[in-house]
Protein backbone atom coordinates (compact mmCIF):
# COMPACT_ATOMS: atom_id res chain seq x y z
CA UNK A 1 0.00 0.00 0.00
CA UNK A 2 1.11 3.60 -0.49
CA UNK A 3 1.73 5.65 2.64
CA UNK A 4 -1.52 7.64 2.70
CA UNK A 5 -3.70 4.57 2.10
CA UNK A 6 -1.81 2.66 4.77
CA UNK A 7 -2.23 5.46 7.29
CA UNK A 8 -6.00 5.52 6.78
CA UNK A 9 -6.21 1.73 7.01
CA UNK A 10 -4.44 1.73 10.36
CA UNK A 11 -6.25 4.71 11.93
CA UNK A 12 -9.80 3.92 10.87
CA UNK A 13 -11.86 1.85 13.27
CA UNK A 14 -15.49 0.91 13.71
CA UNK A 15 -18.19 1.85 11.26
CA UNK A 16 -18.41 5.27 9.58
CA UNK A 17 -21.61 7.31 9.75
CA UNK A 18 -23.07 9.33 6.92
CA UNK A 19 -26.30 11.12 6.10
CA UNK A 20 -27.80 13.07 3.21
CA UNK A 21 -29.89 15.82 4.80
CA UNK A 22 -32.09 18.59 3.37
CA UNK A 23 -32.72 21.73 5.38
CA UNK A 24 -35.44 24.32 4.72
CA UNK A 25 -34.62 27.93 5.60
CA UNK A 26 -34.54 29.32 8.15
CA UNK A 27 -32.36 26.68 9.81
CA UNK A 28 -29.22 26.32 11.91
CA UNK A 29 -27.57 23.27 13.40
CA UNK A 30 -24.67 22.83 15.79
CA UNK A 31 -22.43 19.82 15.22
CA UNK A 32 -20.77 18.76 18.46
CA UNK A 33 -17.08 18.07 18.87
CA UNK A 34 -16.57 14.31 18.66
CA UNK A 35 -13.18 13.28 20.12
CA UNK A 36 -11.47 10.40 18.34
CA UNK A 37 -13.20 11.13 15.04
CA UNK A 38 -12.93 13.03 11.79
CA UNK A 39 -15.96 14.64 10.18
CA UNK A 40 -16.95 16.09 6.84
CA UNK A 41 -19.65 18.30 5.34
CA UNK A 42 -20.36 18.64 1.62
CA UNK A 43 -22.83 21.19 0.26
CA UNK A 44 -24.77 19.43 -2.49
CA UNK A 45 -27.41 22.09 -3.13
CA UNK A 46 -28.00 25.69 -2.13
CA UNK A 47 -25.72 27.54 0.23
CA UNK A 48 -25.09 28.01 3.95
CA UNK A 49 -22.71 29.61 6.43
CA UNK A 50 -20.06 28.02 8.60
CA UNK A 51 -20.15 29.61 12.05
CA UNK A 52 -17.08 28.76 14.07
CA UNK A 53 -16.15 30.28 17.40
CA UNK A 54 -13.37 32.84 17.06
CA UNK A 55 -13.53 32.98 13.25
CA UNK A 56 -15.40 35.07 10.72
CA UNK A 57 -18.50 33.39 9.22
CA UNK A 58 -17.59 31.52 6.03
CA UNK A 59 -20.06 31.32 3.17
CA UNK A 60 -20.31 27.88 1.56
CA UNK A 61 -21.82 27.09 -1.83
CA UNK A 62 -22.78 23.98 -3.76
CA UNK A 63 -19.76 21.74 -4.20
CA UNK A 64 -17.80 23.07 -1.22
CA UNK A 65 -16.23 20.44 1.05
CA UNK A 66 -15.38 20.85 4.74
CA UNK A 67 -13.21 18.34 6.58
CA UNK A 68 -12.58 18.34 10.35
CA UNK A 69 -9.67 15.93 10.99
CA UNK A 70 -10.15 16.00 14.76
CA UNK A 71 -13.94 16.11 14.93
CA UNK A 72 -13.92 19.87 15.62
CA UNK A 73 -17.36 21.22 16.59
CA UNK A 74 -19.02 23.81 14.36
CA UNK A 75 -22.38 25.27 13.35
CA UNK A 76 -23.96 25.49 9.91
CA UNK A 77 -26.86 27.84 9.18
CA UNK A 78 -28.76 29.42 6.33
CA UNK A 79 -27.73 32.83 7.72
CA UNK A 80 -25.31 34.05 10.41
CA UNK A 81 -28.33 35.61 12.12
CA UNK A 82 -30.25 32.31 12.54
CA UNK A 83 -29.89 30.95 16.10
CA UNK A 84 -28.74 27.33 16.45
CA UNK A 85 -30.89 24.83 18.40
CA UNK A 86 -29.87 23.86 21.92
CA UNK A 87 -29.15 20.20 21.10
CA UNK A 88 -26.06 19.60 18.94
CA UNK A 89 -26.20 16.77 16.47
CA UNK A 90 -23.94 13.91 15.46
CA UNK A 91 -24.22 10.14 15.11
CA UNK A 92 -26.25 10.02 18.35
CA UNK A 93 -28.04 13.35 17.95
CA UNK A 94 -31.17 14.59 16.18
CA UNK A 95 -30.02 13.59 12.69
CA UNK A 96 -30.78 10.05 11.46
CA UNK A 97 -29.32 7.45 13.80
CA UNK A 98 -28.76 4.84 11.09
CA UNK A 99 -25.15 4.46 9.91
CA UNK A 100 -26.17 5.58 6.41
CA UNK A 101 -29.34 7.59 5.95
CA UNK A 102 -31.24 10.06 3.83
CA UNK A 103 -33.65 12.44 5.49
CA UNK A 104 -35.47 15.75 5.09
CA UNK A 105 -35.20 18.05 8.09
CA UNK A 106 -37.28 21.17 8.62
CA UNK A 107 -36.59 22.75 12.00
CA UNK A 108 -38.69 25.85 11.47
CA UNK A 109 -41.79 24.52 9.84
CA UNK A 110 -41.14 26.91 7.00
CA UNK A 111 -40.60 26.04 3.38
CA UNK A 112 -37.76 28.39 2.53
CA UNK A 113 -34.86 27.71 0.14
CA UNK A 114 -33.38 24.22 0.46
CA UNK A 115 -29.80 23.42 1.40
CA UNK A 116 -28.77 19.79 0.89
CA UNK A 117 -25.79 18.50 2.83
CA UNK A 118 -23.80 15.29 2.81
CA UNK A 119 -22.34 14.90 6.28
CA UNK A 120 -20.53 12.13 8.07
CA UNK A 121 -18.07 10.94 10.68
CA UNK A 122 -15.14 8.53 10.66
CA UNK A 123 -14.08 6.87 13.90
CA UNK A 124 -10.32 6.96 14.52
CA UNK A 125 -8.31 5.04 17.11
CA UNK A 126 -6.38 7.63 19.16
CA UNK A 127 -3.77 4.98 20.02
CA UNK A 128 -2.94 4.68 16.32
CA UNK A 129 -3.23 8.32 15.24
CA UNK A 130 -0.57 8.97 12.62
CA UNK A 131 1.55 12.13 13.10
CA UNK A 132 0.40 13.48 9.73
CA UNK A 133 -3.06 13.90 11.28
CA UNK A 134 -1.60 16.21 13.93
CA UNK A 135 -0.20 18.51 11.24
CA UNK A 136 -3.61 19.13 9.68
CA UNK A 137 -5.57 22.25 10.65
CA UNK A 138 -8.79 21.87 12.65
CA UNK A 139 -10.72 22.68 9.50
CA UNK A 140 -9.96 22.07 5.83
CA UNK A 141 -12.08 23.92 3.27
CA UNK A 142 -11.95 22.75 -0.34
CA UNK A 143 -14.03 25.26 -2.31
CA UNK A 144 -15.89 24.16 -5.40
CA UNK A 145 -13.86 24.88 -8.50
CA UNK A 146 -15.14 23.93 -11.93
CA UNK A 147 -12.73 21.58 -13.66
CA UNK A 148 -10.75 20.70 -10.50
CA UNK A 149 -11.10 17.89 -7.99
CA UNK A 150 -13.15 15.83 -10.43
CA UNK A 151 -12.49 12.54 -8.63
CA UNK A 152 -13.68 14.06 -5.36
CA UNK A 153 -16.87 15.34 -7.02
CA UNK A 154 -17.52 11.91 -8.53
CA UNK A 155 -17.14 10.21 -5.14
CA UNK A 156 -19.54 12.74 -3.57
CA UNK A 157 -22.13 12.18 -6.30
CA UNK A 158 -21.92 8.41 -5.99
CA UNK A 159 -22.20 8.55 -2.20
CA UNK A 160 -25.21 10.89 -2.32
CA UNK A 161 -26.91 8.62 -4.85
CA UNK A 162 -26.38 5.55 -2.66
CA UNK A 163 -27.79 7.31 0.40
CA UNK A 164 -30.83 8.49 -1.56
CA UNK A 165 -31.67 5.11 -3.05
CA UNK A 166 -31.21 2.15 -0.69
CA UNK A 167 -30.32 -0.80 -2.90
CA UNK A 168 -28.74 -4.21 -2.55
CA UNK A 169 -25.07 -4.02 -1.67
CA UNK A 170 -25.35 -0.62 0.02
CA UNK A 171 -23.61 -1.83 3.20
CA UNK A 172 -20.55 -2.70 1.13
CA UNK A 173 -20.61 0.23 -1.29
CA UNK A 174 -21.09 3.10 1.18
CA UNK A 175 -18.10 2.32 3.48
CA UNK A 176 -15.88 1.97 0.41
CA UNK A 177 -17.08 5.32 -0.93
CA UNK A 178 -16.60 6.96 2.48
CA UNK A 179 -12.99 5.75 2.59
CA UNK A 180 -12.52 6.93 -0.99
CA UNK A 181 -13.90 10.36 -0.08
CA UNK A 182 -11.52 10.62 2.89
CA UNK A 183 -8.52 9.69 0.76
CA UNK A 184 -9.44 12.20 -1.96
CA UNK A 185 -9.81 15.01 0.58
CA UNK A 186 -6.41 14.28 2.13
CA UNK A 187 -4.74 13.72 -1.25
CA UNK A 188 -5.95 17.09 -2.53
CA UNK A 189 -4.96 18.96 0.61
CA UNK A 190 -1.44 17.53 0.78
CA UNK A 191 -0.90 17.98 -2.96
CA UNK A 192 -1.82 21.67 -2.75
CA UNK A 193 0.44 22.57 0.18
CA UNK A 194 3.70 23.25 -1.75
CA UNK A 195 1.84 25.83 -3.85
CA UNK A 196 0.85 27.55 -0.61
CA UNK A 197 4.45 27.73 0.55
CA UNK A 198 4.24 24.85 3.07
CA UNK A 199 7.63 23.20 2.55
CA UNK A 200 8.14 21.51 5.90
CA UNK A 201 6.46 18.74 7.86
CA UNK A 202 4.25 15.99 6.46
CA UNK A 203 2.84 18.20 3.72
CA UNK A 204 6.38 18.45 2.34
CA UNK A 205 7.27 14.84 3.19
CA UNK A 206 4.43 13.45 1.08
CA UNK A 207 5.55 15.62 -1.84
CA UNK A 208 9.22 14.65 -1.52
CA UNK A 209 10.06 11.71 -3.79
CA UNK A 210 13.08 10.58 -1.75
CA UNK A 211 11.26 10.59 1.58
CA UNK A 212 8.08 9.00 0.23
CA UNK A 213 10.16 6.24 -1.37
CA UNK A 214 11.69 5.42 2.01
CA UNK A 215 8.33 5.67 3.77
CA UNK A 216 6.78 3.37 1.18
CA UNK A 217 9.56 0.81 1.76
CA UNK A 218 8.90 0.88 5.53
CA UNK A 219 5.14 0.56 5.07
CA UNK A 220 5.48 -2.12 2.39
CA UNK A 221 7.66 -4.37 4.58
CA UNK A 222 7.93 -3.22 8.21
CA UNK A 223 9.45 -6.58 9.16
CA UNK A 224 12.52 -6.10 6.94
CA UNK A 225 15.83 -5.52 8.77
CA UNK A 226 15.98 -1.90 7.72
CA UNK A 227 19.01 0.24 8.48
CA UNK A 228 19.49 3.92 7.78
CA UNK A 229 21.91 2.97 5.00
CA UNK A 230 19.40 0.59 3.42
CA UNK A 231 16.62 3.18 3.51
CA UNK A 232 18.99 5.81 2.12
CA UNK A 233 19.75 3.48 -0.78
CA UNK A 234 16.01 3.12 -1.45
CA UNK A 235 15.74 6.92 -1.47
CA UNK A 236 18.79 7.37 -3.69
CA UNK A 237 20.66 9.57 -1.20
CA UNK A 238 23.78 9.31 0.91
CA UNK A 239 23.22 8.02 4.44
CA UNK A 240 23.86 11.39 6.12
CA UNK A 241 21.83 13.44 3.63
CA UNK A 242 18.92 11.04 3.85
CA UNK A 243 18.90 10.95 7.66
CA UNK A 244 18.84 14.77 7.85
CA UNK A 245 16.16 15.14 5.19
CA UNK A 246 13.92 12.41 6.64
CA UNK A 247 14.11 13.74 10.21
CA UNK A 248 13.51 17.33 9.11
CA UNK A 249 10.32 16.47 7.20
CA UNK A 250 8.89 13.52 9.13
CA UNK A 251 9.76 14.85 12.58
CA UNK A 252 11.68 11.82 13.80
CA UNK A 253 14.73 9.86 12.60
CA UNK A 254 14.25 6.99 10.12
CA UNK A 255 14.65 4.16 12.61
CA UNK A 256 12.51 6.00 15.16
CA UNK A 257 9.70 6.15 12.60
CA UNK A 258 10.29 2.49 11.72
CA UNK A 259 9.85 1.43 15.34
CA UNK A 260 6.78 3.63 15.75
CA UNK A 261 5.18 2.20 12.62
CA UNK A 262 5.96 -1.39 13.66
CA UNK A 263 4.26 -0.86 17.02
CA UNK A 264 1.30 0.96 15.44
CA UNK A 265 0.85 -1.92 12.99
CA UNK A 266 1.10 -4.40 15.85
CA UNK A 267 -1.56 -2.52 17.81
CA UNK A 268 -3.95 -2.79 14.87
CA UNK A 269 -3.25 -6.51 14.46
CA UNK A 270 -3.79 -7.12 18.17
CA UNK A 271 -7.23 -5.51 18.09
CA UNK A 272 -8.32 -6.65 14.62
CA UNK A 273 -7.14 -10.27 14.62
CA UNK A 274 -6.74 -13.31 16.83
CA UNK A 275 -3.25 -14.04 15.56
CA UNK A 276 -0.90 -15.30 18.28
CA UNK A 277 1.64 -12.85 19.67
CA UNK A 278 4.49 -14.82 18.12
CA UNK A 279 2.97 -14.37 14.66
CA UNK A 280 2.40 -10.63 15.15
CA UNK A 281 5.96 -10.21 16.43
CA UNK A 282 7.33 -11.76 13.25
CA UNK A 283 5.05 -9.61 11.05
CA UNK A 284 6.51 -6.44 12.53
CA UNK A 285 10.15 -7.49 12.49
CA UNK A 286 10.85 -9.16 15.84
CA UNK A 287 12.34 -12.63 15.94
CA UNK A 288 11.63 -12.88 19.67
CA UNK A 289 8.18 -12.57 21.19
CA UNK A 290 9.81 -11.22 24.37
CA UNK A 291 11.70 -8.48 22.52
CA UNK A 292 8.47 -7.52 20.80
CA UNK A 293 6.57 -7.42 24.10
CA UNK A 294 9.23 -5.18 25.68
CA UNK A 295 9.18 -2.75 22.73
CA UNK A 296 5.38 -2.69 22.70
CA UNK A 297 5.14 -2.00 26.43
CA UNK A 298 7.62 0.86 26.16
CA UNK A 299 5.36 2.56 23.62
CA UNK A 300 1.89 1.75 24.96
CA UNK A 301 2.58 1.28 28.66
CA UNK A 302 0.94 -2.15 28.67
CA UNK A 303 2.00 -5.58 27.36
CA UNK A 304 0.51 -6.81 24.06
CA UNK A 305 -1.87 -9.24 25.74
CA UNK A 306 -3.27 -6.54 28.01
CA UNK A 307 -3.67 -4.17 25.07
CA UNK A 308 -5.60 -6.84 23.15
CA UNK A 309 -7.92 -7.37 26.12
CA UNK A 310 -8.32 -3.63 26.65
CA UNK A 311 -6.86 -3.79 30.15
Amino acid sequence: MDVLSDVIEVMRTGRPWSAHVRWHAPWAQEFATVPGSAGFQVVLQGRCWLLDSGAEPLRLGAGDVLFMPRGHGHTLADSPATPAPVTPCGPDGPLPSEPYASDSVDRSGAQGPVTALLCGTYQLDPDRAHPLLHTLPDRIHLPADEGRHRELRSAVELLAAELDDRRLGMDAVVPALLDTLLLYILRIWFAEQPARGNTTGWAAALNDTCVTTALAAIHRDPAAPWTVAALAAEAGLSRAAFARRFAALVGRPPLGYLTWWRMTTAARLLRASKAPLRSIAVQVGYASEFAFADAFKRMYGTPPGGYRRGT
